[in-house]
């Protein structure tokens, strides 16, 4: 199955290592995912997600989610679903 992109990321707190990603669709906790750009590309679990500082289980397309990450990611990268 091809993978599909499911958003961008849009910043990246490094003091935090969360990744705000804009949507273009659906999301949940449970879901893994795959960063993808520059010289990175890595799979991880959603283990947790913000919107605006608070916890969410799911998101929808439009919504920009905060996500912790295991490596650093850049504005522009894109993310799949695994």
């Amino acid at each position: 199955m091809a993978e599909k992109q499911i958003g961008d990321v849009t910043n990246y707190f490094s003091h935090v290592e969360v990744a705000a990603i804009k949507l273009k669709s659906a999301l949940k906790v449970g879901d893994k995912v795959k960063f993808q750009g520059g010289e990175t590309e890595f799979e991880q679990d959603i283990d947790s997600m913000q919107i605006h500082g608070k916890e969410v289980e799911k998101a929808g397309k439009g919504d920009e989610v905060g996500v912790k990450v295991k490596e650093k990611v850049r504005k522009g990268y894109k993310v799949f679903k695994a």
